[in-house]
C-alpha cells in the first residue's frame, strides 16, 4: 500500500502536510504573480525523505526550491504569453492518474475513498488546480526549446570534448520493428451494441432515466463516474467523428448513434461558448470474441509469412495492413524505447514477449504472431522483425550517432532554458525568504536579478526581506 501512496504522490501533488496541520504555511518565495508556500517545499523533502529510506542534507531543500522558483517563473510566464491548458485536458489527465491508481487497487472505489479519507470527486478537486498548473509548465517549458536544433557539426564536437575514457560504453543493443493489427468484433456483437444505444437513447428521451444516470451505469470509460461529463473543450479535441457530430448539436439535443476508434457513443451537447463546447457522452464498447481474436491472427500470419517470402516489405505491409493508432505505425513500424526516446532497446528494455521472440532470431526475419495490450489496454496482435543488433561496446559516433545527437540536443537545450530563466529573472518581480538567501542556488537567482536591474532593465526586481 506504501506503493501505492507514494504514486498517488508522484503522480499529483500532495497537500498531507498542509492538511495534518503540522506545518503552518506561510509564503517563502514570490515570482511575479506566482507563490512559494512552505508547505510545498516541505511536502517535496518529505516525498524525497521516503523514496531514499534516509535523512537528507539540509542542502536538499536550497535545491528543490531552486526547482520550485523554475515552474515559478514558468507558470508566470506561461500567463503572460496565454499558453492555454483547456478543462478537457486537466480532466482528462485527472481521470487517467485516478484510473491508474484504482488499478493498483484493484477498481476498488470504496478502499480508495477508505485509504485517502475522501471521494474520487473531493479528490480530482482538491488537485485540479495543481496539475493545470503543472501541464502549463511543461507546455511553456516546451516552447521555450522546441525551435532549438543541432547540426552535424555540433554533434561532432561534443562528441570530440568527451574524454575518452568518460565515453559510455553500451550494453547490447536492438532495433525491433513491429506490425501491429487490431482484432475487430464482428457484426452481430456491433449491432447488439448499438442497438443498446439506441434504447438507452429511447429510454432518455422518454424521461425513464437522466443521461447522466444511463451513464454512469453504462458507460465503459472514466467519465462514467460523473456522468458522462467531459468537461469543457474546443475544436481539435475529439477524433474527427466524435467532434463534427458533438458542433452539429443543440445545447441539451443527444445524437444519434456516433462510432469512432474507442466504439459507440451516444453525445449530449451541455453547453456552448463561443468556439469551445462542453459535451458528455455514453461510451459503449463491442466485445472481442475468441473467434474474432482468432480471424485476426489468421490474417496475420498470412501477412507475415508474404513477408519472409519477399512478396513485399515489412514497411509496406505496416503502411498498407497495420493497426495506424501505435506509435511504430508512423515510423515504418520500427519501434520507439520509452525510456530513451530512440529506436534502440537493451535487452532490459524490452517487453518480455518481445525479448524471447528475438532472442534467437536473425536480422530481419520475423517472429510468430503475438497477443499483447495497447497503451489504452486494448488486446492486440503483433509480429516483430528484428531490424539490428549491436555488441557491446564503448561509444562511437558512427554507430550511435541517434544518442549521440540526442545528449547534444539536450545540453543545447539546457543551455538555452538556463539562459531564458536568467532573461527572464531580469524583468521579473523577485523575492525570497531571509531563509533562504544564503543557498548557493538561490543567490543566482538573487545576483543575476540584481545584475540585469542594476543593469538599467525597468528596475522591477525586488529581492530580499
Amino acid at each position: 500500500m506504501n506503493n501505492i501512496l507514494a504514486l498517488l504522490l508522484c503522480l499529483i501533488a500532495s497537500s498531507v502536510y498542509a492538511q495534518s496541520g503540522t506545518v503552518i504555511d506561510e509564503v517563502i518565495a514570490r515570482v511575479g504573480s506566482e507563490y512559494v508556500l512552505l508547505s510545498e517545499l516541505e511536502e517535496q523533502y518529505a516525498l524525497a525523505e521516503s523514496q531514499t529510506n534516509e535523512s537528507l542534507p539540509a542542502q536538499a531543500r536550497c535545491a528543490m526550491l531552486d526547482q520550485t522558483l523554475v515552474g515559478k517563473l514558468l507558470y508566470n510566464q506561461s500567463k503572460l504569453d496565454s499558453v492555454e491548458v483547456t478543462d478537457s485536458e486537466v480532466e482528462q489527465q485527472l481521470n487517467a492518474r485516478i484510473d491508474r491508481i484504482l488499478s493498483y487497487m484493484g477498481g476498488d472505489i470504496n478502499q480508495f475513498e477508505d485509504y485517502y479519507g475522501q471521494s474520487i470527486t473531493a479528490t480530482k478537486e482538491q488537485f485540479r488546480e495543481d496539475l493545470r498548473e503543472q501541464l502549463a509548465v511543461d507546455r511553456m517549458r516546451a516552447s521555450v526549446v522546441r525551435e532549438v536544433k543541432v547540426t552535424p557539426a555540433e554533434v561532432k564536437n561534443f562528441f570530440s570534448e568527451i574524454p575518452r575514457d568518460s565515453l559510455p560504453y553500451f550494453n547490447s543493443e536492438v532495433e525491433v520493428g513491429e506490425l501491429v493489427v487490431k482484432p475487430t468484433a464482428n457484426d452481430s456483437t456491433r449491432q447488439a451494441v448499438t442497438q443498446r444505444l439506441q434504447e438507452l437513447r429511447d429510454a432518455i428521451v422518454a424521461g425513464e432515466i437522466t443521461f447522466e444516470e444511463a451513464a454512469q451505469q453504462n458507460s465503459a470509460d472514466g467519465s462514467a463516474r460523473g456522468g458522462g461529463d467531459l468537461g469543457w473543450t474546443q475544436r481539435g479535441k475529439f477524433v474527427a467523428e466524435f467532434e463534427a457530430a458533438a458542433y452539429n448539436l443543440d445545447p441539451g439535443e443527444i445524437s444519434e448513434v456516433v462510432e469512432t476508434e474507442f466504439g459507440y457513443h451516444l453525445i449530449k451537447l451541455q453547453g456552448r461558448r463561443g468556439n469551445s463546447i462542453r459535451v458528455s457522452h455514453i461510451l459503449l464498447q463491442p466485445a472481442i470474441t475468441e473467434a474474432d481474436r482468432e480471424e485476426s491472427r489468421t490474417f496475420l500470419d498470412s501477412i507475415a509469412n508474404l513477408i519472409r517470402v519477399d512478396s513485399f516489405s515489412f514497411s509496406y505491409a505496416v503502411k498498407r495492413f497495420g493497426f495506424d493508432k501505435v506509435q511504430s505505425y508512423n515510423n515504418d513500424g520500427r519501434m520507439s524505447n520509452p525510456a530513451s526516446g530512440n529506436t534502440f532497446f537493451e535487452i532490459g528494455d524490452l517487453d518480455p514477449d518481445v525479448y524471447f521472440a528475438i532472442d534467437e532470431m536473425t536480422i530481419d526475419s520475423i517472429s510468430e504472431v503475438m497477443e499483447f495490450r495497447g497503451p489504452t489496454g486494448d488486446p492486440l496482435l503483433r509480429v516483430v522483425q528484428l531490424q539490428s543488433r549491436t555488441s557491446p561496446h564503448r561509444a562511437t559516433l558512427s554507430q550511435d550517432y541517434a544518442k549521440i545527437q540526442d545528449a547534444t540536443r539536450n545540453a543545447k537545450q539546457q543551455q538555452y532554458l538556463s539562459d531564458w530563466i536568467q532573461e527572464k529573472v531580469g524583468s521579473t518581480f523577485i523575492k525570497i525568504d531571509e531563509r533562504y538567501q544564503s543557498c548557493p542556488q538561490i543567490k543566482t537567482w538573487i545576483e543575476d536579478s540584481r545584475k540585469i536591474t542594476v543593469g538599467g532593465s525597468n528596475g522591477n526586481v525586488a529581492t530580499g526581506k
